[in-house]
């Protein structure tokens, strides 16, 4: 069956495209633009009513939702080990995964977002002022854990999903005013895994800056 990811640059989509070039897999790369309200195109949502981006379409099937595509790449292409194959070590990367995706993610998107969280402007600015320092919190426990790994990876012996997400969210942190050196621990490891030949493709395809906090001084 033929793969197909819509994503959009610099977007969480990156988990799920680094996730497909990791496994060698053969998939065609749709761009949408959100800025220009791509997502919300007919055509689009009807693959997703959320109008989201990432959305994998596999033969007939689209899927949506981060951890549900890794989940399903994982089983198609095994081989890759985007997670660990079994056990706590399995367990163990689902958790952090999961606790980027729902916990972490979010709080971006108070920063990035406030919009989304009030209608009122003196609210939103509030919620945009508290939500660095929050973001910074949890960016340290990502550090934490990168710094105690007792694997070469965050996801596990190979790189994967949870490596993915990292690069991701400490990317992301540049846009809030956190300067990624301040977390070397997990600096060195997202320079190491953006240096993999499978996600320098997805690097150059999304034409991504890795360290958004210098190139915004």
């Amino acid at each position: 069956m033929s793969l197909k990811l819509y994503f959009s640059p610099g977007a969480c989509s990156f988990v799920a495209h680094a996730a497909l070039e990791l496994a060698g897999a053969t998939f065609e790369p749709v761009l949408l633009k959100l800025h220009r309200g791509e997502q919300r195109s007919p055509e689009f949502l009807a693959l997703n009513p959320h109008g989201q981006v990432p959305v994998l379409v596999d033969g007939s099937d689209a899927i949506s939702q981060i951890v549900a595509i890794v989940l399903h790449l994982d089983q198609r292409f095994p081989q890759a080990q985007l997670l660990p194959p079994a056990g706590l070590a399995r367990t163990r990367a689902l958790e952090k995964l999961l606790w980027m995706n729902n916990t972490v993610h979010p709080t971006f998107g108070r920063f990035f977002a406030p919009q989304k969280f009030s209608d009122d402007a003196a609210c939103q600015a509030l919620i945009k002022a508290h939500a660095p320092g929050q973001y910074r919190k949890e960016l340290a426990e990502i550090e934490q854990w990168v710094a105690h790994k007792a694997t070469p990876w965050l996801s596990g012996e190979q790189p994967g999903a949870v490596d993915a997400y990292a690069l991701t969210l400490l990317r992301w942190g540049g846009l809030a005013g956190i300067d990624p050196q301040s977390l070397p621990a997990t600096w060195a490891l997202v320079q190491d895994f953006a240096a993999l030949p499978a996600v320098a493709r997805v690097i150059e395809r999304e034409r991504l800056t890795l360290n958004l906090y210098q190139s915004q001084s």
